[in-house]
């Protein structure tokens, strides 16, 4: 039974970001882990903090919460965060493509379902479907 040209392209996008993902993670763990990015906080004061109440570590560290974390890139413990982003996305970049493909093909239903997950994985990675806004 052949494969449907949606479920290649899926299948194809998930791979490159996944492995993209992925390969940033790992790259960023090691600059991390062997000193060739700086640290927001000492790595050996770590094990005293992790051992805090959330609101007490954030007022220890100074740690950003939400997406404020992106103006902490240069520090080596949020810079292995771009490649858990990418993972988190993958599924949202996946879909816009679908839709692409789909509209291509002359299916509007399903490209307008797919479009409806873009918009909920969208809202739902900036926060908004969590109450908090």
């Amino acid at each position: 039974m052949p494969v449907p040209e949606e479920q290649r392209i899926y299948a194809g996008w998930l791979d490159v970001a996944s492995r993209a993902g992925l390969a940033i993670l790992a790259v960023a763990f090691l600059a991390y882990a062997f000193g060739v990015v700086g640290a927001h906080v000492p790595v050996e004061e770590l094990p005293t903090l992790w051992t805090l109440p959330l609101e007490d570590y954030l007022a220890r560290t100074g740690a950003p919460t939400g997406w404020d974390w992106i103006g902490m890139l240069p520090n080596g413990e949020y810079l292995s965060l771009i490649g858990v982003v990418m993972l988190g996305m993958a599924t949202l970049v996946c879909y816009v493509r679908l839709v692409l493909a789909l509209l291509k093909n002359g299916e509007r239903l399903q490209a307008g379902i797919a479009a409806a997950q873009v918009v909920v994985l969208f809202l739902a990675a900036l926060g908004f479907l969590a109450g908090g806004h």
